[in-house]
């Protein structure tokens, strides 16, 4: 193997052991493990697959592979410090690239909807009108230029295999996927926990104020485990999935473009909640740390509850109220995987359940479509299911037993893509969730 490239040796905290894994090259099974093209073709590119012209055809080139994310719950907390529970995709963003001698940087999309984006790499790049896809190349782009001047550009060939505006962080994971290629075509490495950090501020390029929680999972995920990420500090507690649970997600068919028409929405929680916890705070007295998990280290949920309701009303209390019971159903969602029981099968999902009422009800993020589908999983056999993502649109969660898992699928097929014209493989849309480790590039002695 050759040297590690994208993240150096110091990682995120994780509690299982004080030294962990860094972001570095992957085998290209362990990689693109579901892919449907061979092993082979990913680590070399195929005749005729350079149609756009991208590559010098006598310089190597690099894959990088980022993977979306479902979050099992805790559900627009992240950026109120709060922990949550996500675990990386098998799905996610390929990029195929090479190093240029110059700082320009060329990006062409597999897919021709999204055109190409052209620019140079430096510490301050002007952004393309709100909702083009490029911006999250260029949000990449200049967060890395920022830390390390006077970069080499790239060539890249990116496609993904995830479902777009679909509330599985395809954007993020483009963010970690131009970084981790920018990186290491420039010989230069960044921790883990800087790279985390370094990206979930830069993707604010695109005028999102999210939290962390993407980038963290998308870089520090390990195969076959939900991740619990707690932030100030960053830490990441792996927690195995049973066996015997599968996670479906389902697309609702309507996109949720947090750069698009739902920013401003999204953008307005952040300071709605904000707000919440600054009065309740103070109420409590509070002002040496007023921030949500100063409070709930402070007093209980209930307690918070009754000072919440004395303090604040309409949107702020019910912003208030999401905020921390969503925390306390992390807690007990990330306890009861770690029992892997039956009974604590069916808790976790009376825990998604009642996640999915408190994001209709009281952050007034989901949608009709989103809606019916967790109706219809339940009725089918699911244990539970929530909206995952941003909301307004995007996909669900739903958690199955395994040998249900197919008739839960079935039962979707039928009676929600169907009655709106999705006929035949329904594949992009629906589809059970595998635990994927975090993003890497492949060895360059490899390709």
């Amino acid at each position: 193997m050759g040297r590690a490239s994208g993240a150096g040796s110091s990682s995120p905290s994780r509690a299982r052991s004080p030294a962990a894994p860094r972001v570095s090259p992957r085998p290209a099974a362990a990689v693109f493990k579901n892919s449907r093209r061979s092993e082979r073709s990913l680590m070399a590119l195929p005749p005729g697959s350079d149609s756009a012209g991208v590559f010098d055809p006598s310089g190597p080139v690099h894959v990088v592979r980022a993977p979306g994310r479902v979050n099992l719950i805790g559900e627009h907390i992240d950026y109120c410090g709060l922990p949550v529970f996500p675990m990386a995709l098998q799905r996610g963003i390929r990029m195929t690239f090479q190093p240029r001698p110059d700082p320009e940087a060329r990006f062409i999309n597999r897919d021709p909807r999204f055109a190409p984006v052209t620019f140079t790499v430096a510490e301050s790049i002007r952004p393309a009108p709100a909702g083009d896809w490029g911006n999250y190349v260029r949000a990449a782009a200049q967060a890395v230029a920022q830390r390390f001047p006077n970069l080499r550009g790239v060539n890249a060939l990116v496609e993904t295999d995830l479902p777009i505006a679909a509330g599985l962080s395809s954007s993020s994971a483009l963010v970690v996927a131009t970084a981790l290629a920018i990186l290491h075509a420039n010989r230069v490495t960044l921790p883990a926990l800087e790279l985390i950090e370094l990206l979930s501020r830069g993707e604010r390029y695109v005028g999102t104020a999210g939290g962390a929680m993407d980038q963290a999972i998308i870089i520090g995920a390990e195969a076959g485990c939900a991740i619990r990420i707690d932030f100030h500090p960053l830490r990441l507690t792996p927690t195995v999935v049973p066996a015997g649970w599968q996670f479906l997600v389902a697309w609702s068919l309507v996109h949720a473009e947090k750069s698009g028409a739902d920013r401003q929405a999204y953008n307005e929680r952040t300071k709605q909640c904000e707000e919440a916890h600054r009065l309740v705070a103070a109420r409590l007295g509070r002002q040496e740390d007023p921030s949500y998990p100063g409070l709930l280290a402070a007093a209980s949920v209930e307690e918070l509850l009754d000072v919440a309701r004395a303090t604040l009303s309409g949107v702020l209390l019910r912003r208030f109220r999401h905020v921390v019971t969503e925390a306390t159903r992390v807690r007990l969602a990330e306890m009861a995987m770690a029992r892997g029981k039956e009974g604590d099968l069916t808790a976790f999902g009376q825990l998604l359940d009642a996640s999915h009422a408190s994001l209709r009800d009281d952050y007034e993020v989901s949608h009709a479509e989103l809606d019916r589908l967790v109706e219809l999983a339940r009725e089918a056999g699911a244990a539970g299911a929530r909206l995952t993502g941003a909301g307004f649109g995007g996909s669900i969660v739903a958690l199955v037993r395994a040998e249900r898992a197919a008739e839960v699928m079935a039962a979707l097929r039928e009676r929600f893509y169907a009655p709106r014209g999705v006929a035949g493989d329904v594949g992009q849309h629906l589809f059970v969730a595998e635990s994927a480790a975090g993003a890497g590039v492949l060895d360059s002695e490899a390709v």
